[in-house]
């Protein structure tokens, strides 16, 4: 044994004779590591937007993360064992500086250790823990991670696993498995949980370990080990043949951040934000268990050649949390033309007058730089192909325009920059603050624009950055109606700095608004706003951990095109009688309230399977009743099964849009016939 392995066991009071022997090896730092650590201090201390001095503070909030990171749903570690690890709460700055990170390989050692000890126990009783399971028992799992806390006994650690487990094999079981297919299902889960445990190197724990420190200063900086870096520049690069999502780990669980615009997933459009998948098969092959395992083993599953298909099992986000579903989905590589802008005409009836409205759906703000750079006129850009589709819907007649930037997740600076110039003169569009406090303008230069006529721009959670400057800058300047759900909140900005090994990725700056707003936390607010499934505090930059707050600075000097405030108690209450009406906003509206009343109870899991059966016809009849009076409110043939549902929110969101921009038209032409009529009495 080594020395400090010794001194850790002499000062926490575990003991070392009695200890069985465990499979795994434990693990030790490496010292080819020192030098990053210190490296990562000095680029931490001096670029950090933040400007933080790494100390007891942060060390306190980072050994905090480390437990999260290593045992997220709290099911390894006893109360006994955090309390003989908080010794450690204020060690892991110095830890850090010194580039002895010992302290991080003592404590994941017990983790080693307590997971061996907990899924071997499961492997060797499953049988007879499945056998004795009683589906016909009112009891309950709680699912709400905020009630999560340490087991104080092995006791009642039991139980928790006991209810965990009987709660998987009765969702196998709903599912249609087999006693003879769960007790194989969930003895690979665990089998493959522990070899996976087993296959962590000591760079894994160090990575840990320094995400941990980077975790308590803000949520986008983190560290990236060799391996975590070559994937994290194949995904910035999408040379990425899979399902084009961006996955994260949460608890136990891999989960869906966002899907890129284009991507197969997007495309296949049954994979949302939030999902959980919880199981992957490859063609031809049994699915196989992901809980627990490895963000990255995950994604090397999911990855592929293209034209194969994956099949994913998944907890739907906007479902009760009761049921697991399958989808299959062809890999594709994700290519830039899959990105592109994309144009429709929405058209609006109003007495006998139809009134042609033109859409723009923009995934991401895109450029082939590469092409660019050779010096190729064609290259593709966003801007270019938006101003584009502008001339080609003009041609065809439209009185106003929107630009849908819903789920656009940002992209490039320069284009979000030379898009917003579209639609105004030159003028500022953002304000960058670095750390040491210089602001620093852009703007459009360029005096043209390509469409001067009533514009509107469609957002929701999940239109972050780049997309966040465009409508807030468009918003300031009175420019555009901002129609939707409130932006992400993403106004920081992150640059790429390579370290002796790997890459650092640090919040180096901060976005601003002409008007001194910054959109970091709070994002855009829109004018008006729709119906939206996302439940903001839930998803956005305000539900991570340690978001950088919302401030402001000086605004610049613009000018204001539009009143718009002055309109909006005028095409409010115009918006709300239509959604009253419109059986699509009457669904809509409805899904959402029954998703916000019945939030705490999907928070609690029967284990009853009666139980469980009922929750879930009932949740498919209340689907199925009310797409059904949808459909016959609008003339449609009723359908059978809920699996018929297509989403309806897209078309419907540009249809409402569409009808405040012709509100808009009709008041702005009003005012200028009574401003007409006044000058001539005049």
């Amino acid at each position: 044994m080594n020395y400090k392995r010794l001194l850790f066991c002499l000062f926490t009071g575990f003991t070392v004779a009695t200890s069985p022997a465990f499979a795994f090896q434990e693990l030790q730092p490496s010292d080819d590591y020192i030098q990053v650590s210190k490296e990562i201090v000095e680029i931490l201390e001096g670029t950090h937007y933040n400007k933080p001095s790494i100390n007891d503070q942060i060390s306190e909030l980072a050994f905090e993360d480390y437990l999260d990171a290593l045992d997220p749903t709290k099911s390894f570690f006893l109360q006994n064992d955090i309390n003989a690890l908080s010794v450690y709460k204020k060690r892991f700055d110095d830890a850090i500086k010194s580039g002895d990170t010992q302290v991080a390989y003592t404590i994941y050692n017990l983790y080693l250790k307590r997971v061996e000890e907990r899924l071997t126990d499961l492997e060797n009783n499953l049988s007879a823990m499945l056998e004795g399971f009683d589906y016909t028992l009112d009891e309950s799992l709680d699912l709400d991670s905020e009630h999560y806390t340490w087991a104080k006994n092995k006791q009642e650690q039991d139980e928790t696993w006991r209810k965990r487990l009987k709660n998987r094999a009765l969702t196998l079981k709903l599912n249609g498995e087999t006693p003879e297919a769960i007790s194989e299902v969930l003895t690979s889960r665990f089998k493959n949980q522990l070899k996976r445990i087993h296959q962590t190197d000591a760079v894994d724990v160090y990575q840990i370990f320094v995400n941990s420190i980077t975790a308590a200063l803000d949520p986008h900086s983190s560290y990236f080990a060799p391996r975590a870096s070559e994937t994290f520049n194949i995904n910035m690069s999408l040379s990425l043949e899979g399902i084009g999502a961006v996955l994260q780990m949460e608890d136990d669980y891999t989960k869906v951040v966002r899907l890129i615009p284009g991507g197969p997933a997007s495309a296949k459009g049954e994979l949302s934000p939030n999902d959980k998948i919880v199981g992957v098969a490859q063609e031809g092959k049994e699915m196989i268990n992901v809980v627990g395992m490895r963000l990255d083993d995950v994604v090397d599953m999911i990855r592929g050649e293209r034209g194969t298909t994956v099949t994913l099992e998944i907890i739907p986000s906007k479902g009760t949390g009761q049921t697991s579903k399958r989808i299959k989905i062809v890999r594709e590589k994700v290519k830039l033309e899959d990105q592109s802008a994309k144009k429709e005409i929405v058209e609006v009836t109003r007495g006998d007058d139809t009134y042609k409205v033109g859409v723009i759906e923009l995934p991401t703000f895109y450029s082939d730089f590469a092409a660019q750079q050779a010096g190729d006129k064609n290259y593709k850009s966003s801007t270019k192909d938006t101003k584009k589709l502008i001339e080609e819907l003009r041609k065809e007649g439209i009185v106003a325009l929107i630009l849908d930037l819903r789920n656009n997740g940002g992209g490039s600076l320069q284009e979000a920059n030379s898009l917003t110039g579209l639609f105004i003169p030159s003028g500022p569009t953002v304000q960058i603050q670095d750390q040491n406090g210089r602001i620093t303008p852009l703007g459009d230069r360029d005096p043209k624009i390509a469409y001067s006529g009533p514009l509107a721009v469609l957002t929701n959670r999940m239109s972050a950055s780049a997309s966040e400057i465009v409508a807030g800058a468009l918003q300031d300047y009175g420019r555009a109606l901002i129609l939707g759900g409130q932006t992400f909140g993403k106004g920081t900005v992150q640059a790429l700095q390579e370290v002796d090994k790997g890459q650092l990725k640090i919040t180096q700056a901060k976005f601003y608004r002409v008007s001194g707003e910054t959109t970091q936390h709070k994002g855009v607010v829109p004018d008006i706003i729709f119906p939206s499934v996302f439940d903001t505090e839930k998803v956005g930059e305000s539900s991570l951990d340690r978001p950088l707050p919302w401030d402001k600075i000086h605004e610049t000097r613009y000018p204001i095109y539009w009143d718009m405030p002055s309109l909006f108690p005028i095409l409010e209450p115009r918006h709300q009688a239509r959604m009253a009406k419109d059986p699509d906003f009457i669904a809509l509206n409805d899904q959402i309230a029954e998703f916000r009343e019945n939030e705490d109870k999907y928070k609690t899991l029967s284990l009853n399977e009666n139980t469980r059966i009922q929750i879930n016809e009932e949740t498919e009849k209340r689907e199925l009743d009310r797409e059904n009076a949808r459909r016959a409110a609008l003339g449609l043939e009723a359908i059978e099964s809920v699996d018929d549902i297509e989403p309806t929110d897209k078309l419907v969101y540009s249809k409402e849009a569409a009808e405040i921009l012709l509100d808009f038209i009709a008041i702005n032409q009003l005012a200028e016939r009574e401003k007409a009529q006044q000058e001539q009495a005049n």
